[in-house]
């Protein structure tokens, strides 16, 4: 594949792996507030020259407007600009948790179901989370709160990687495991670690490399592809769901936990209809949670092209 045809996420993912080598080594340098300029340069450059990401922003901006109802939430060029420029506050947040510097008494809790209480039960569960403001400060919660041991699935082919650098800072109960495909091996690992009562966590919004199974669903008024993984790995697994987002409020990260689906479950031929059924559900869930931060979307690519390879 050349490189002007490459998935939107073999580019993301080669481009990932050395912004957060080089931002680990220059927060340890220079320290955040020295970086802070050099990361806001970074995002104005990419602001300025990224036709594909403002458009991908202006379309997401647009459709959030639509569905809510709201003309004031319509893309301008500095509602455009806003929302790259929170995504850099989010980078350096993020060099925060990886440095240990964010501590749970800085993050707000809304768990009124008790989520966080079922962490150190004897089997894990699965949480489903979004690109929707910061997700490490969710997965930060294996590390600051019941230290239990958090599972990333993700679909990079960089994973050991991630890990050398998630062990450098310190991170101790957070593992990145890749799940390109569910062949086997795979499963059987995941269910053990399930029954040592280590917990899963994915991104319910992110396309899979090479074709990978997805499901089409109403996002905000418009058709968007969005990932069979969550949907079907649960009920593979046979493990309950549960939704966790993390927004940045007032200066302060607000973690949301809430159950989703107790199982998955389906019979013969219907596991098609089952899992487009609870992506729907998921999608329908993560517009009402934009509409509380509708400048914390951070996929920087043509969410609704359904032909977006």
């Amino acid at each position: 594949m050349t490189e002007p045809n490459a998935h939107w996420a073999q580019r993301r993912e080669r481009g990932s792996f050395w912004m957060m080598k080089l931002t680990a080594v220059g927060v340890r340098l220079l320290g955040r507030r020295l970086l802070s300029p050099l990361i806001y340069g970074i995002v104005l450059y990419f602001f300025v020259f990224g036709r594909r990401a403002r458009q991908a922003t202006r379309q997401y901006q647009a459709n959030l407007a639509n569905w809510a109802g709201q003309p004031a939430l319509r893309p301008t060029l500095g509602s455009l600009f806003g929302q790259f420029m929170a995504f850099a506050q989010a980078l350096l947040d993020k060099l925060d948790v990886w440095n240990g510097k964010l501590r749970l008494e800085h993050i707000a809790l809304d768990d009124p179901f008790g989520v966080r209480q079922q962490l150190r039960g004897e089997r894990g569960q699965m949480l489903v989370g979004a690109h929707l403001g910061n997700l490490e400060v969710c997965r930060a919660l294996a590390e600051l709160g019941e230290k239990v041991t958090m599972n990333v699935l993700v679909h990079t082919r960089h994973a050991e990687r991630f890990n050398r650098l998630l062990g450098e800072a310190g991170a101790s109960h957070l593992r990145l495991i890749q799940v390109s495909e569910l062949d086997p091996a795979i499963m059987l690992q995941l269910s053990q670690r399930l029954e040592r009562g280590e917990w899963l966590a994915i991104a319910g919004d992110r396309v899979p490399l090479h074709g990978g199974r997805t499901v089409t669903a109403d996002f905000l008024g418009q058709p968007a592809r969005f990932p069979q993984g969550p949907w079907l790995l649960a009920g593979l697994l046979k493990c309950p769901v549960n939704l966790f987002f993390c927004l940045k409020q007032q200066g302060r990260y607000h973690v949301s936990l809430e159950p989703f689906a107790e199982a998955i479950t389906w019979r013969r031929g219907e596991r098609d209809q089952v899992i487009a059924h609870w992506a729907g559900r998921f999608a329908e869930r993560l517009g009402q949670r934009a509409l509380s931060a509708p400048r914390q979307w951070f996929n920087f690519y043509p969410f609704w092209n359904l032909d977006n390879d």
